[in-house]
């Protein structure tokens, strides 16, 4: 073949520059438009659903699946001592906790009035506030903000729940490193892959005391101020048992989540859910929406001596005119004109305003003619009273959770494939479908048909005397383009169709570094180079996780859309391999796929979804994955590292890398495995693939999959990998067809 500047039937790629941030930069741009339209999709949906439908859809948002436990408000007291924490306020004041989940309390403290109570309220402050300040017990809240003792003063018997802070003293483990990660991130990042949330742990302690408070048939309400704000908002638009909320320095347009702190993530909230909707599941019953100052974090704690692997994330208080505009929405979409939804402004900023608290008192039916800040001093205060002690209590308690919901994954995980199977030996035809539709559309997340041609751009990017390489560019989506680099062997002959492998890069790697003859030794060894000087026609893409926190910007826009990294990624191998199989030279039924690193990470999803890669081969990335995303105990976890992007909501209760190689299945797969590798022990590999393994084994495909241990680090081995290629993409029938 002689050498050309262009490829035939392609247009001279002239962009210049780096292709890789430009792709990069692309998807950013096309988020931010579906991010600006996603609140017309939600127009069409909310028309179209149920309230109780919708009620459905945001209580599996936020993970809320675990049984609560029953039971009743307790009052902690020490042995020899009052069991009041103060008293001479007008109410007594308990140290309280009450059942939530298995091995979960709710914690805080309660008001008790001397007189009859008018109405039972838990009001939740910011996160950063602990019930001792919201309820005028502890200097750092001024008194017009002592919600929970002006709401006492004022007849009601009130719950204050203590909340996860934004602190790190308990982010990590001794035995392997301490983190700058705010508590909410910690507890966050561990129970997202498990399908639950830090907000949803919050939401089942505070339903939880609904089910206590419930049972004297008082009018329930809830308060709450920043994140409590959010909290309580959400915890009424889920129970109709909350008479009346109030809401305040929290409600605004959901637009700019992907800003805000990383423990405010919620996969697919901005799919059917804005501030708007969620009172509309409110609505007839009362929510008052206060304008008011939201503590300003500017981004995690910068604790020396840390690892400091938080994500960013800033809080700001919303422009008043953003509220304004929200309510209005909210008012049309809940058909509001009888005083329901009720928007009031602090003068000073502060939570809680007279005018505030009276509309909340009002809809509670719990009216006062005063509901002004309280002078009074308590008498006597207990001492001895452990915030330490209690708040650790209940970051272990959560933390726990997460970590026996990792231990129930595989029993879960089970269930959840159990209807797939048609017998002992395999998963039916039909079923493999289902389940390949389920990983697509709830863990995944498509995007829409691709709408682009692909327009093929190329250019020489060099001529070796065995091999020429080209860089391809492909349209997708309008700024959204596919990238690599082609190379051709020069001992193809005319009319000649040979097999390709695509060749997939790692973390923060580039196309070039799999192609390069002189690249580095490690990770890659050149394996696309050396492939293509075998005979194979090879291709590497380039991948959009490079980039730092620009590529992990993308995964924070996409996931409130209910999209993720590999919505893009899914779609870009899509283009890329219709355009590969055009080629003259190239056997479209025999393109393999072989990854390392975050490539071996793109070898379980995309081949599992892209039927047309006729085998795959993980290296360096297989292992138990669930594990290693939520483990807080081992060190190999994502939990102490930078990569806050890895973990993907409720993969583990559905797909590990196990059930992942199932969908790939009866295709040939492969695994390489290096002793030395950081991402995980040998151990972990082994025990996933062993369920691999026998998969295959039992359909009588053991010929079909296979595991090579070497003795090296995390890198290409390219022994036994290069001859499974050369074993199955040599043969003409390599779709499992028997």
């Amino acid at each position: 073949m002689s050498t050309q500047s262009v490829l035939p039937g392609t247009s001279r790629l002239d962009v210049e520059g780096d292709l890789a941030a430009a792709m990069v930069a692309g998807i950013d741009r096309y988020l931010t438009r579906a991010t600006r339209s996603a609140r017309s999709r939600r127009d069409s949906k909310r028309a179209a659903a149920s309230d109780e439908a919708l009620r459905q859809c945001l209580s599996d948002t936020l993970g809320l699946f675990d049984s609560r436990e029953s039971g009743t408000i307790r009052i902690v007291s020490p042995i020899d001592g009052p069991a009041e924490v103060a008293s001479g306020l007008g109410c007594r004041i308990f140290e309280v906790n009450w059942p939530a989940l298995k091995g979960v309390d709710g914690e805080g403290l309660l008001l008790q009035p001397d007189r009859p109570p008018v109405a039972n309220v838990i009001a939740l402050p910011d996160c950063d506030f602990t019930p001792e300040q919201f309820s005028g017990l502890q200097p750092g809240v001024p008194a017009s903000s002592h919600v929970a003792r002006r709401l006492a003063d004022n007849g009601c018997r009130v719950l204050v729940p203590l909340l996860m802070d934004r602190r790190c003293d308990h982010s990590g483990h001794p035995d392997i490193g301490m983190t700058n990660q705010p508590h909410r991130e910690f507890i966050y990042r561990a129970a997202y892959e498990l399908g639950r949330h830090v907000i949803g742990y919050e939401i089942q302690k505070v339903l939880a005391a609904v089910d206590a408070l419930c049972s004297d048939d008082l009018p329930v309400g809830v308060f709450g101020y920043g994140e409590g704000g959010l909290v309580a908002f959400y915890s009424a638009a889920l129970d109709a048992r909350i008479g009346a909320v109030s809401v305040s320095g929290y409600f605004q347009p959901r637009e700019d989540l992907w800003r805000q702190p990383i423990y405010r993530n919620l996969f697919g909230l901005l799919d059917a859910f804005g501030d708007a909707e969620i009172a509309s599941l409110i609505a007839p019953r009362s929510l008052v929406v206060e304008i008011a100052d939201h503590p300003e974090i500017t981004g995690p704690p910068e604790d020396r001596g840390r690892r400091q692997t938080a994500a960013p994330g800033r809080l700001t208080t919303p422009r008043q005119e953003a509220v304004e505009a929200e309510f209005d929405r909210a008012r049309g979409l809940a058909a509001a004109d009888d005083g329901s939804l009720v928007l009031t402004r602090s003068p000073d900023g502060r939570t809680g305003a007279d005018v505030t608290l009276e509309a909340f008192l009002n809809a509670l039916g719990a009216s006062s003619s005063s509901v002004s800040s309280s002078s009074v001093l308590p008498t006597r205060v207990r001492e001895g009273v452990s915030r330490k002690v209690r708040f650790k209590r209940q970051f272990d308690q959560l933390l726990d959770h997460t970590q026996f919901a990792l231990w129930e994954a595989e029993f879960r995980r089970a269930e959840y494939w159990t209807g797939a199977r048609g017998s002992d030996t395999g998963i039916d035809a039909d079923m493999v479908e289902e389940y390949r539709r389920r990983l697509w559309d709830d863990v995944i997340g498509p995007l829409p048909a691709i709408s682009l041609p692909p327009n093929p751009r190329t250019r020489l990017f060099y001529d070796h005397p065995e091999v020429k390489a080209y860089e391809v560019v492909l349209d997708v989506y309008l700024d959204v383009f596919a990238y690599g680099i082609l190379l051709i062997p020069k001992s193809i002959r005319k009319d000649e169709k040979h097999p390709i492998v695509v060749c997939q890069h790692g973390l923060e790697g580039r196309a070039q570094s799999v192609v390069d003859p002189n690249g580095p030794r490690h990770p890659y060894r050149n394996f696309a180079f050396d492939l293509a000087r075998e005979g194979f026609v090879t291709y590497a893409p380039q991948n959009p996780y490079i980039g730092q926190n620009a590529f992990r910007v993308l995964q924070r826009k996409a996931n409130p859309l209910k999209l993720s990294l590999f919505s893009f990624i899914v779609r870009q191998h899509q283009q890329t391999l219709a355009w590969l199989s055009s080629l003259p030279y190239v056997d479209a039924g025999r393109i393999g796929f072989y990854g390392i690193s975050y490539g071996g990470k793109t070898a379980m999803r995309v081949p599992a979804l892209v039927k047309q890669y006729c085998l795959s081969i993980c290296s360096a990335d297989f292992n138990e994955w669930i594990w290693k995303n939520a483990s807080a105990r081992h060190r190999y976890s994502y939990l102490f590292s930078g990569e806050y992007e890895m973990p993907e909501f409720n993969l583990g209760n559905t797909f590990n890398y196990a059930e992942m190689s199932w969908l790939i299945c009866p295709r040939p797969f492969m695994v390489e495995r290096g002793h030395h590798d950081g991402v995980a022990p040998d151990e972990w590999v082994a025990y996933e693939y062993a369920k691999t393994y026998r998969h295959y084994a039992l359909q009588g495909l053991e010929d079909r999959t296979e595991i090579e241990y070497f003795n090296g680090p995390h890198t290409i081995n390219g022994v036994c990998t290069f001859e499974f290629l050369r074993k199955h993409l040599k043969k003409r029938d390599v779709r499992g067809k028997t």
